[in-house]
Order: structure tokens, then C-alpha cells, then sequence
């Protein structure tokens, strides 16, 4: 029997609306009791966690591990460790791999690759074969080997019929589609908000109408066929709003919000200094909006209208991003900062430490109805959920340093910035998998 007790730490599991200072004991795996006082099993390896947060473990809906295809990019093994390290014990992983993760073999592949990771994941099926957004793959045969959601992310699903067709499909298999919503012919090629910052920079502008239009049409085909959407990484304020009056009006519509689109705005693109920057590293799918549409991501995040916090984490070779700005790709790796961005927004009273905490880990969990099975209880720190920890401290300082992260890319506009927060420990399924205490 292998035995773990973490003593003296505030515990915080929203779940329950737990809030005190336990101890909290894992045997074999799994979470055995939560108490005071919990007494050591003989042999139990013990974690004083005074002066630390005692959270679940985190979730991500959102995350690129580019295996198979661009494992110059990342990796399975490498991205688990970099979950690992910003206290992530489950990511969902997306399907724009190459090949595409759009047959049921190709599921059970990445399945078996991510046994040994530093985390669980869970793979994202494609909606369409090849992401081609021309022909339904087969969605039931891909719940089957274990996708928990399906999506053609890094593009919407264009075609409305073929739409249509997958919400009506996904109606009687249960299974949220996952949707970038970005309509390709408002956002004409748009490398960044269209606004201010885009034309002072002479780039191209993506409106915010191109994330409006596709998720308008989304809720429009989810109230039709009862089956579920998800919006990815809403960034703009009206989509917002049409998201609450939808899940006002009873509609199975969830949502989750990045990082980055809760801290930046597309200012970072240009940079503070009168020297233009056009940094590369800013320049992200959907992109930085503006002050306005930040606040109003927070907002929406506090009220429970976006459910989840994900990472979108889109990591890219160096190359990738040391070009013109047009030339360069999309994304943000956001795994390792992702605590302290979130953190940082409690910090300066925007936000509270129940809700982010809730949005981090049973938020996501409900939102794609995920636990179950062997993973019921995930989310949680009920007694018998899979023993997924994660120790924070809210109040340290630390400044990021991409070039010691465990993921390969590197690219984050918030290189040299100081957040607040840090994820001292990880425990993932009854295993130690970050110890940033040693560090």
C-alpha cells in the first residue's frame, strides 16, 4: 500500500465549497480521507503544506501537444511535464496534429503514448476528416476510444450544413463540440484585433465580429438539436454577452476563457516603447483584444458564464516566430504561467480565489460532464476521486523565464514579466510529478 499525507495547508475544493486547514491522505491512488488531524499511516510519505493552497489537481480543456507530426514543436512526454509544472493533473488534448486525430485508431494511439506522462490526457477528436471541414468523421467511433469532445480547432467549422450535421449527430452521442469561432470571411486573413493597434502597425485586423458570427450560428444549432457547444477561447465581450443570454435561456452552451485574453490586450503587439515591436510573440488565434473585452472576460469568468479557464497552450519551434509578423504562427504557450497570470488577477482584487480556483478544476470538469467511470470524483478532493493534488502558494513572486520551462516552445509575451503565484507541488494519480518546492 503506498501512502501520502499532506498536513497543515489551507484546502480549498470548490466541489464541496470546502474551505479550512486539513490534512488530506492518498492510498493506492486515490483520495482516502480529508479531516483533521488525518492520522499517518505507517510508512506514508508526509508533505507539510503550511502557508500553501491544497487545490485539486487543474484541468485544461485546451491544450496542443503537436504529437503526432510536430515533435519538433512538443511532445506527449515533454507537454506532460510542463502540465505537471503549472499544476495541471488533466489537459484535453487537441486534434490539429499531423495526421489529425480524426479516426478511432489514431485516439488509441495517442492513449497509449500518454500512459507514462506526467499527467492524464484526454484526447480532443476532429470533427471533420482531416480538419477539412468537407466530411463528418466518425464521431461515435471516436467517443468510443475515448475522445471527450470533438472540434477542428485552429479553424471553424465553415460549412454551416456540415454544421448542422455534426449538432445533430453530437445530440445523441453526448459529446460537446469544441469550436474556434472565427468565421473565415469576416476574418479575411487577420493576424490581430482590428482596431487602433492594427492600424497604427499596418497589419491586418481580425473583427470581432468574426467570433460573433460563428458563435451565434453555434447556439443558433445547439438550441435546434439539444446537443452541446463549447465555445474555445472566447475573447470579445459581445460574444459574451450572447453566451449568458443563451445559457440564460437554458441552453447546454459552456465556455472557457485563456490566460493571456484575461492579462493582455493587443497594446502588446506594438510594446510600451515608441519603437514598434510587432512582437511575434503576441500574436495569437483568437487575437489579443482590447482593454474592454478583457474586463469583460473577467467579468464573465467571475459570474460563472465561462466555466472553465484554459490554457490554449500552442507551442512552437523558435522559427516559427522569429519572422514578419504575417509569417509568423499563431499561439501562446501558456501551461507553466498560467497560475500565476490567474493568481495575479486575485492578487489585484479582480477576481476571487474560490472562483479561480473553481474555474481551474471542477469548472472545467462539469462543463464536459468528464467525470466519469474511473475518473468520477475528478475535479474534487472527495474521498475516493483519483488522488490529483496540486499545492499553490498565492503570495510568492515569480518572474517568467520561458527558457527554463519544461515545454519545448518557448514563445510567451510575458517573457520577464513578475507574476504572483506559484505551484509549489503536483501530485497526479498518487504520484509525485513537480516538486517546485526544490527548486
Amino acid at each position: 500500500m503506498t501512502s501520502i499525507l499532506v498536513y497543515g495547508g489551507r484546502v480549498i475544493d470548490p466541489s464541496s465549497g470546502l474551505d479550512d486547514r486539513l490534512d488530506v491522505l492518498i492510498v493506492d491512488g486515490r483520495i482516502a480521507e480529508v479531516g483533521a488531524d488525518v492520522s499517518s499511516p505507517h510508512g506514508a510519505r508526509r508533505v507539510a503544506a503550511s502557508g500553501l493552497i491544497v487545490s485539486p489537481g487543474f484541468v485544461d480543456l485546451h491544450t496542443h501537444l503537436r504529437e503526432p507530426g510536430q515533435e519538433h514543436k512538443e511532445t506527449i512526454e515533454s507537454g506532460g511535464r510542463a502540465a505537471a509544472r503549472g499544476g495541471f493533473t488533466t489537459i484535453c488534448a487537441m486534434p490539429n496534429t499531423e495526421p489529425a486525430m480524426d479516426t478511432a485508431a489514431i485516439i488509441d494511439g495517442i492513449l497509449q503514448r500518454a500512459e507514462d506522462a506526467d499527467c492524464r490526457v484526454l484526447p480532443i477528436g476532429a470533427v471533420s476528416k482531416g480538419r477539412k471541414g468537407q466530411e463528418l468523421t466518425e464521431l461515435d467511433a471516436l467517443r468510443a476510444a475515448g475522445a471527450v469532445a470533438v472540434s477542428d480547432d485552429g479553424d471553424a467549422v465553415a460549412d454551416n450544413s456540415l454544421a448542422r450535421q455534426a449538432f445533430e449527430y453530437l445530440s445523441d452521442i453526448g459529446i460537446p463540440l469544441a469550436e474556434h469561432c472565427e468565421d473565415p470571411a469576416i476574418a479575411q486573413g487577420g493576424v490581430m484585433h482590428d482596431g487602433a493597434v492594427s492600424a497604427r502597425l499596418g497589419l491586418r485586423g481580425q473583427p470581432a465580429a468574426a467570433e460573433l458570427s460563428i458563435v451565434q450560428r453555434d447556439i443558433a444549432l445547439a438550441e435546434a438539436s439539444g446537443a452541446q457547444f463549447h465555445a474555445c477561447h472566447i475573447s470579445t465581450e459581445p460574444s459574451l454577452h450572447a453566451i449568458a443570454d443563451a445559457r440564460a435561456r437554458g441552453l447546454h452552451v459552456t465556455a472557457e476563457v485563456t490566460p493571456h485574453h484575461l492579462w493582455l490586450t493587443h497594446d502588446v503587439v506594438a510594446g510600451s516603447s515608441e519603437d514598434l515591436r510587432y512582437d511575434t510573440n503576441a500574436k495569437v488565434n483568437p487575437p489579443l483584444r482590447t482593454e474592454a473585452d478583457v474586463q469583460a472576460c473577467i467579468d464573465a469568468l467571475a459570474a460563472g458564464v465561462v466555466d472553465a479557464v484554459a490554457t490554449d497552450h500552442a507551442p512552437h519551434a523558435t522559427v516559427d516566430k522569429q519572422c514578419e509578423f504575417d509569417a509568423a504562427a499563431f499561439g501562446i504557450s501558456g501551461l507553466e504561467s498560467a497560475w500565476g497570470v490567474v493568481n495575479s488577477l486575485v492578487e489585484a482584487g479582480r477576481l476571487s480565489l474560490a472562483d479561480a480556483i473553481e474555474r481551474l478544476t471542477i469548472g472545467p470538469v462539469r462543463a464536459w460532464n468528464l467525470d466519469q467511470g474511473e475518473l468520477r470524483g475528478l475535479g474534487t478532493l472527495q474521498v475516493g476521486a483519483p488522488a490529483d493534488l496540486t499545492l499553490l502558494s498565492t503570495d510568492a513572486a515569480t518572474r517568467v523565464e520561458p527558457e527554463s520551462w519544461a515545454s519545448m516552445g518557448k514563445n510567451t509575451p510575458l517573457a520577464g514579466h513578475t507574476l504572483t503565484g506559484v505551484v509549489a507541488l503536483t501530485i497526479s494519480q498518487g504520484r509525485f510529478v513537480w516538486d517546485g518546492r526544490e527548486q
